[in-house]
């Protein structure tokens, strides 16, 4: 049974099979297999790996390295496959998330700054440098996912300034519209609330035509007097 579970490549045909790697690295990686208790050595009296075989070519015996140990514990170890491509993954989702939040925040800061936005944008600023600051070049998931919360806050915070100043910035003018609006609808038109150049103009005329025209009692003083007889 466990006799077909021996394998007993030479170091040759490993090092070709691991694309060239060394001797002494194969060695230090076939004890860390042999710890792991991923495989177990059968050794034969002279240390060499090999098959004994019969007359028809069957082998007998082997010595090399057994597999068993991976038989055993196969599901095992599709399970922490599983779950080691399940993490990959999330780090690739996690990492996306961290370089859109980093690439949005930027262009967020650099809008503000350049329309004169309201604003501790200096303090800001300070903030995205020291959330930079703390991601480590080689991390986790477990290690990225609260510096992404935290990214995904400051974001969020300046979403909220820009939208608060765009918000007043329509107010003002809505209610310099409404203003404009109401002295456009004043019904005191300037027609009406300045003197009539118009009235002005026609009694001007009256006056020219009525060159006589005054007080009463001024009009009584210039009537000719009648005369006091006829000649003789």
């Amino acid at each position: 049974e466990e006799r077909g579970l021996i394998v007993f490549p030479s170091n040759a045909q490993l090092s070709l099979r691991a694309r060239g790697m060394t001797p002494a690295t194969l060695r230090r990686h076939l004890g860390v297999l042999v710890e792991a208790g991923l495989i177990l050595r059968k050794d034969s009296p002279n240390g060499k790996r090999y098959a004994r075989r019969d007359r028809a070519g069957t082998v007998g015996e082997a010595f090399g390295f057994s597999v068993a140990p991976l038989l055993a514990r196969a599901v095992e170890i599709e399970n922490l496959a599983a779950q080691a491509v399940a993490d990959r993954e999330l780090l690739r989702a996690i990492r996306e998330r961290l370089t859109i939040c980093r690439r949005d925040i930027s262009k967020l800061i650099a809008t503000a700054l350049e329309e004169e936005v309201s604003g501790d944008w200096e303090g800001i600023s300070v903030m995205f440098r020291t959330l930079l600051a703390r991601i480590p070049r080689v991390a986790t998931a477990e290690e990225l996912a609260p510096l992404v919360d935290e990214m995904g806050l400051l974001r969020a915070e300046i979403v909220n300034l820009l939208e608060r100043q765009i918000k007043t910035q329509k107010i003002d003018a809505n209610e310099s519209q409404i203003e404009q609006h109401k002295q456009n609808s004043n019904p005191k038109s300037t027609y009406e609330l300045e003197p009539s150049f118009e009235t002005k103009q026609g009694e001007r005329a009256v006056a020219d035509l009525e060159p006589n025209a005054g007080p009463p009692d001024e009009q009584r003083l210039k009537q000719p007097k009648p005369s006091g007889g006829m000649s003789n």
